[in-house]
C-alpha cells in the first residue's frame, strides 16, 4: 500500500460536501487521514469563499485508478464534468502526492506542480504529511510550510471531516 494525499475543496454548500466527501472518501479507502479545515478566499475568480482540508489514502490503485474513483466521489458529491475549471464547486479532489511517484499523464502532474504555491493545499497536507518528502528527493512538506510566505490567507473552522 501507498500513501495518496488528496485536497479537499468546496464552495458551493461546502460544509455538506465536504462531509459528503470525506464519508465517500473513507469507505472507499478505510483509514482515511484528515487535516483541519480552513477558510480560504476563492483562487482564479471571484466568489464565495472555499472551505479546504487534505486528505491521506491508502491505495494500491494505478494514478489513472485513483483519479477515476476521485471523480466518482466528485459526481456523487454534486459536481458536474461541465462545471468550470475556475469558478464555484460542490467539491473538488485534486491528486497531490501519490508516494514518490513522479510523473504525468491524461489529466495529471505529479507530484502536482501547483502544491507548493498555494496555502491552501500546502498547510492542509503540512498537518497530515509533514515528513513526506517532496518527490523524489525534495525536502518535507512541513519544510515547505515552514517556508511558505505570511501571510497564508488560511482561517482555521471547527469542522471535523474524522468525526463524520
Amino acid at each position: 500500500m501507498s500513501w495518496a494525499f488528496i485536497a479537499l475543496g468546496s464552495n458551493v454548500d461546502p460544509e455538506a460536501h465536504l462531509r459528503q466527501a470525506a464519508r465517500l472518501l473513507r469507505t472507499r479507502f478505510p483509514g482515511t487521514r484528515f487535516s483541519a479545515c480552513y477558510r480560504s478566499a476563492a483562487f482564479g475568480f471571484t466568489g464565495e469563499d472555499f472551505i479546504n482540508a487534505a486528505a491521506g489514502i491508502a491505495s494500491e490503485l494505478p494514478v489513472e485508478a485513483l483519479l477515476v474513483e476521485l471523480r466518482t466521489i466528485e459526481r456523487q458529491c454534486g459536481r458536474g464534468v461541465a462545471d468550470a475549471r475556475w469558478g464555484p464547486r460542490a467539491i473538488d479532489l485534486d491528486l497531490l502526492l501519490y508516494a514518490d511517484q513522479v510523473g504525468s499523464g491524461e489529466g495529471y502532474t505529479l507530484p502536482r506542480p501547483d502544491l507548493t504555491a498555494h496555502a491552501y493545499m500546502l498547510g492542509p497536507l503540512a498537518e497530515i504529511a509533514s515528513t513526506q518528502r517532496y518527490p523524489p528527493h525534495g525536502p518535507t512538506i512541513g519544510e515547505l510550510w515552514a517556508r511558505f510566505p505570511e501571510p497564508r490567507g488560511l482561517t482555521r473552522i471547527d469542522l471535523d471531516l474524522g468525526a463524520v
